[in-house]
């Protein structure tokens, strides 16, 4: 193998096609992500291992306070400030050797916290939340899908369930809202 092929390797990821594809197109807080990883490779390599990148980041625009060299002198200053509030990173398979030619599909699912912020964007605060399969490779850089943004919701006001009541007489079990029986007629007695 030459010098220069060598070096292009160091620096290239491996030639491999990596893809996500999601059960469904927007998430609320304590869902189940669900979807397939799918990778098809056109080059031979030996890869560490195959996973999904789940991160929330939330950004915030700050002022700060910095010297200014040229006016000698503090002045403000917009900056955005970031933190990853959520990450997971689920393996989906161990090291393996990758053929040329190599199609294979890897179904993940990974549990939203419900503890966690929603997808939201205003002019001073953004929290996002993206998705990325990824083919890892030593001595290489990563093979990695295009990043996903999740649109992820609060969970809505949940309806609870019209209490139920059951009939002395007959048995039927119907909504307390009832004044009788759909049944049989008689009356509600509880």
């Amino acid at each position: 193998m030459s010098v220069f092929r060598k070096l292009k390797e160091k620096v290239t990821p491996p030639k491999v096609n990596v893809s996500i594809t999601l059960k469904k197109p927007f998430f609320t807080l304590g869902d189940a992500l669900e979807g397939v990883v799918q990778v098809e490779s056109q080059e031979e390599f030996d890869c560490t291992e195959i996973r999904c990148e789940l991160e929330c980041v939330e950004r915030v625009r700050r002022i700060k306070r910095v010297y200014n060299e040229a006016l000698k002198r503090e002045v403000e200053q917009q900056v955005w400030e970031s933190a990853v509030v959520f990450s997971a990173k689920p393996q989906l398979a161990g090291a393996l050797h990758i053929s040329e030619g190599f199609v294979q599909s890897y179904h993940f699912k990974i549990l939203i916290p419900p503890g966690a912020q929603p997808s939201f964007k205003s002019l001073d605060r953004v929290v996002a939340w993206g998705l990325k399969g990824v083919v890892a490779v030593d001595g290489r850089p990563d093979a990695v899908s295009k990043t996903v943004e999740l649109q992820v919701a609060p969970p809505s006001q949940v309806q609870q369930a019209p209490l139920t009541v059951s009939c002395k007489y007959c048995g039927t079990v119907f909504s307390q809202s009832e004044v009788k029986c759909p049944n049989c007629g008689a009356p509600r007695t509880a």
